[in-house]
């Protein structure tokens, strides 16, 4: 028994220091309504955590309509509303979907030939809280940085009929992923 007790302590030691070097890195947003007159109150967040495989991507959101909401990476790292004449977009200023490839297609977040800004729809139950867990599988944790998260009001077909962009509607949260 005495020489096992060595060889156990060295799987423990070998397991405690491959857990650790597992930990991947993950970046926490913190998500606000978006509004024409700019930032509201806080949502909650979500956490992204890299993986070989994608990113995890963690919601922990409320006050949130119930129903089915698009869920986008945009462009630009900025929440602010745009206005183009007489009209003001909430969270205007975080541009369009996330497209490096310019591929100007919308085909949702699995589909290679379309842009990487398609993440999995969020769904928000009758609380108006939404809790779960998805992965972005051709995304790394560096594609999020700088750029921002944002809800849309309604649904999202990953399709651009018979809407653009899913028909996903306003952008109703936004939050800014830091660099």
């Amino acid at each position: 028994m005495k020489s096992a007790l060595p060889l156990l302590a060295a799987s423990a030691a070998l397991i405690l220091s491959a857990s650790q070097a597992l930990a991947e890195p993950k970046l926490e947003v913190e998500m606000f309504e978006a509004g024409v007159d700019g930032q509201g109150d806080s949502l909650g967040t979500v956490t992204l955590v890299a993986y070989d495989q994608g990113v995890l991507i963690e919601s922990d959101l409320r006050e949130l309509a119930p129903g089915i909401h698009g869920f986008h990476l945009h462009e630009n790292g900025d929440c602010s509303p745009s206005k183009d004449g007489e009209k003001t977009t909430p969270a205007g200023a975080a541009g369009g979907h996330y497209d490096p490839e310019n591929t100007g297609q919308h085909k949702g977040p699995f589909d290679k030939s379309g842009h990487l800004g398609d993440l999995p729809r969020l769904h928000v139950g009758q609380s108006g809280e939404n809790a779960q867990t998805n992965i972005a599988p051709r995304l790394k944790l560096d594609d999020f940085k700088g750029r921002a998260l944002v809800i849309h009001s309604g649904s999202d077909n990953y399709s651009d009929t018979p809407q653009p962009l899913g028909g996903g509607g306003a952008r109703v949260a936004c939050g800014v992923v830091a660099d």
